[in-house]
Formats: structure tokens, C-alpha cells, sequence
């Protein structure tokens, strides 16, 4: 079962949250009220996916987030806000989330998001994608090109494949069935790739993409 944690300084919106996680057969492990809370509880809890509130009176999100990726044996972060504008879907992303999604998302869309995040794949919302995507397209430079070629230059050949598929949207299992490996293996590449490059799964898309 997927061990989630709960981030929101909304004490009904963590009441509401849980429900939906709960009932979507996800084990709720820890709630924390603001962002300054978050290390100490991932510590305690080991959550497998952090749900993070992006707005919160101490600290916020962004640098929670920040925290919480730097940990070792971290989990996953998905984003969660009422305002998806694209800065605070690009501070996130860049902050290292691997999810973002509105919080007027439906239940169902919640808890795949979760579960995608938990098993090692990205969920970004349509306009979440769009807005990465836009800027992968807008900053096309020489230089960006250059240093995300050198970049995965560092990578295996086996570890590129996997990247490459990642940046094309698939998840570790059809880029197992595509590579013909096990979709353990997958995910141990594709963990190896982005620990070289200090990078999650979506910003390892974003950098195969500003490579091309």
C-alpha cells in the first residue's frame, strides 16, 4: 500500500484529502501544517509520496519541496495549489516535484497522481504539461542545448534509452516492454540516471528534450 503524507495549512482541506486517499486505498502515515514541518515528518513517517501544498504562512512549498527532494531515500512530491499559474508550476518542477496538479482536481485524478508518482513515473496536469512543455520550446539556445548534451553524455547507453523514453511520455512499464527488460530493471536505470545527473523524472524529460 502507497504511504502517503498529507501538507496543506488548511485543516479541513487535510480532512477532505485523507478521505479521498483513503478511500482510494492509499494509507495516509502523516499530516503536517506548514512547510516547516515537512523534513522532520518525512523522517518519522518515511512516507512513500508527499502531497504538498504550495502556500502555507511559514515556509512554503517550493523550499519544502526543495527540502524534501534533498533528502536521502527521498519521496516523491506532488504539488498541489488553487492558482496553477505557470510560475508557480515551473518553481515547483524546477523546486523538483514530480507531480502538480490543481486543487480542484477530481478524486480519481488525485489518487492516480499519487500512485503514478509512488511507482517512480511523473504526473503533471494538462495544463501543468503545457506549461513545461512551452518552455522546453521557448529556450531552445545554443548553450541550453550544449550543456544538456554534455549533461547526458554521462549516461550509459541503456540509462539514455530509458531517459529518452521518459521524455517521450511513457511510463517504466511500457518503456520496459519497449526495451524488452524487466520494469524493476527499468526503474533501476532509471533511478541510477537521474541520481547522476541530480535531476528527477521530469526534469530528466525536460533536459532530453532541451538536448534535441
Amino acid at each position: 500500500m502507497v504511504r502517503v503524507m498529507i501538507v496543506d495549512d488548511d485543516t479541513m482541506v487535510r480532512q477532505f484529502l485523507r478521505q479521498i486517499l483513503t478511500k482510494g486505498g492509499l494509507d495516509v502515515v502523516a499530516e503536517a501544517s506548514d512547510g516547516d514541518e515537512v523534513v522532520t515528518a518525512v523522517q518519522a513517517h518515511r512516507p512513500d509520496v508527499v502531497l504538498m501544498d504550495l502556500r502555507m504562512a511559514r515556509m512554503d512549498g517550493i523550499r519544502a519541496t526543495a527540502a524534501v527532494v534533498a533528502l536521502p531515500s527521498a519521496p516523491g512530491v506532488v504539488a498541489m495549489t488553487s492558482f496553477d499559474t505557470e510560475s508557480a508550476i515551473l518553481d515547483a518542477v524546477h523546486a523538483g516535484a514530480a507531480g502538480f496538479l490543481a486543487k480542484d482536481s477530481g478524486p480519481h485524478e488525485l489518487v492516480a497522481a499519487v500512485e503514478s508518482v509512488a511507482a517512480g513515473d511523473g504526473a503533471l496536469s494538462p495544463r501543468a504539461a503545457r506549461v513545461v512543455m512551452a518552455q522546453v520550446a521557448a529556450a531552445p539556445t545554443v548553450r541550453g542545448r550544449q550543456d544538456a548534451q554534455k549533461a547526458l553524455a554521462e549516461l550509459t547507453d541503456r540509462e539514455r534509452q530509458i531517459a529518452d523514453g521518459v521524455a517521450a511520455g511513457l511510463t517504466n512499464a511500457e518503456i520496459a516492454a519497449q526495451l524488452f527488460l524487466g520494469e524493476a530493471t527499468v526503474k533501476t536505470h532509471l533511478g541510477k540516471a537521474c541520481q547522476k545527473l541530480g535531476v528527477n523524472r521530469v526534469q530528466l524529460a525536460l533536459l532530453v528534450d532541451r538536448a534535441a
